[in-house]
């Protein structure tokens, strides 16, 4: 990193740690509504994509329908810079606020001491997943990333993520990572590996087309891949907004790491999940990525 890169990134995290420590009020009812206003009204930020994207997903809405939830997913959207920020100054008690674990007792003793793998999506703030880690020390999320192309963001991410518990790991080496470091964490700590799995992969010939709202859609099948080879539990991690910077998640098993499965049946269940909670709550999915770039071949499986 050179040096000039380096200034701007000090700059930019004492930006983020200043703005963490503001008012809750001050953070999601001010500056959240002046965000709002300059995506949604002055820059229209890919509004172009986000209505292609959602008149393809839901044919059958109305259009008012439909530019209801654009309208809603904006306000999503700069309420996420904001949880996104705020992540700069997160201690235990300020981390538990904002994200809270449903029935985890009952995840605990259901991985009993396992490895796994968690599936989650770009719904809400899915940067907070990786505050499970303050209700479970025994274990180290393997945050897995696509890595961006500017530095400097790309390390202010990674300390916006620092944690005892958390590692971040770059997709392509989400397997090499596992495979040399299984059973060697300090103190018997087990491995989690986090997949945001709905991101778009490269086009393969061999590439599984799954029917995903509405359109035939292809997913990164390194999760089952892993999942299968490693004998490892899989669970979906359905996040739920309980109000304004706060969420909720549940994880629902989709493998159980034993049983024999069909190919491309553990990410089937990722996909009808994922599909479900988005049909639930559409504004809280991330309408802006240009999900949908390929068409499907018409000899493809």
């Amino acid at each position: 990193m050179k040096w000039y890169q380096r200034l701007l990134l000090e700059v930019a995290w004492g930006a983020a740690w200043l703005f963490s420590i503001l008012p809750y009020w001050f953070k999601y009812y001010v500056v959240e509504e002046v965000l709002f206003f300059l995506l949604y009204h002055v820059l229209h930020y890919r509004r172009k994509v986000v209505l292609t994207n959602l008149e393809n997903s839901f044919p059958d809405k109305s259009e008012a329908e439909r530019r209801d939830i654009c309208r809603k997913f904006y306000r999503t959207l700069a309420e996420m810079f904001i949880d996104t920020i705020n992540m700069a100054h997160m201690p235990e008690r300020k981390a538990k606020r904002v994200f809270c674990m449903k029935d985890f007792e009952t995840q605990r003793r259901a991985v009993h001491g396992r490895d796994w793998i968690a599936m989650t999506a770009h719904f809400g703030c899915w940067e907070y997943c990786s505050y499970w880690s303050t209700y479970e020390q025994s274990q180290v999320l393997a945050a897995v990333y696509h890595p961006l192309h500017s530095v400097v963001i790309e390390e202010l991410y990674h300390r916006l993520r620092r944690s005892d518990h958390v590692v971040t790991v770059p997709m392509r080496e989400s397997l090499r990572f596992y495979l040399r470091n299984r059973g060697k964490e300090p103190q018997g700590r087990n491995l989690v590996i986090g997949l945001i799995a709905d991101q778009n992969p490269p086009f393969r010939p061999d590439s599984h087309w799954f029917r995903f709202l509405n359109q035939d859609t292809i997913f990164f099948d390194g999760g089952e891949k892993l999942a299968v080879k490693c004998h490892l539990p899989v669970y979906f991690v359905k996040m739920k907004r309980l109000c304004r910077g706060r969420y909720e998640a549940l994880f629902e098993k989709i493998y159980d790491g034993e049983s024999e499965v069909q190919p491309n049946e553990i990410t089937e269940s990722y996909v009808r999940k994922l599909e479900a909670m988005i049909c639930e709550c559409p504004e809280l999915w991330m309408w802006s990525h240009r999900r949908w770039k390929y068409i499907r071949p018409h000899d493809a499986d």
